[in-house]
């Protein structure tokens, strides 16, 4: 039995071998980051919302349009598609007095730009490729 000694070859096979999850490991990270910035986005436009909720007058749709406005400033894809919900709560004081308050919740459908559809191709027909919904709850308290 012979021994083939030449190494001819063997680093475009252990390249082939480890590229693909070279690359995987660097699109992941990258679109992790982008779900996290989204995620801090939404926080933040909610916190805006709510903090347009509290005061005593508004107009009829202020909120929606404060969290949409800075969606958009965050360059987040679509805010038309985000859904902003309020409602009156009553936020505790301490010592068991409460007081009134609005909490603004804000949802988004979110979709991975590189993973979901390579999600569908390795499995074809499951929920692994749709979008994630992303959501964003803060309460304040009213002001008087």
């Amino acid at each position: 039995m012979t021994r083939i000694k030449s190494a001819r070859g063997a680093a475009i096979i252990e390249v082939a071998l480890t590229l693909p999850l070279l690359l995987l490991v660097s699109v992941g990270i990258v679109e992790f980051g982008r779900a996290y910035q989204t995620q801090q986005v939404l926080t933040n436009a909610a916190r805006e919302g709510a903090r347009v909720a509290v005061l005593p007058v508004q107009p009829a749709g202020a909120v929606q349009a404060r969290v949409t406005q800075y969606l958009t400033a965050g360059q987040i894809a679509n805010p038309s598609k985000a859904t902003v919900t309020v409602a009156a709560t009553q936020i505790s004081l301490g010592g068991g007095s409460t007081a009134p308050g609005s909490k603004v919740t804000v949802t988004y459908p979110y979709s991975f730009m590189v993973l979901q559809p390579v999600a569908r191709l390795v499995v074809s027909g499951s929920k692994v490729g749709q979008s994630i919904t992303m959501t964003a709850v803060v309460e304040m308290r009213n002001e008087q």
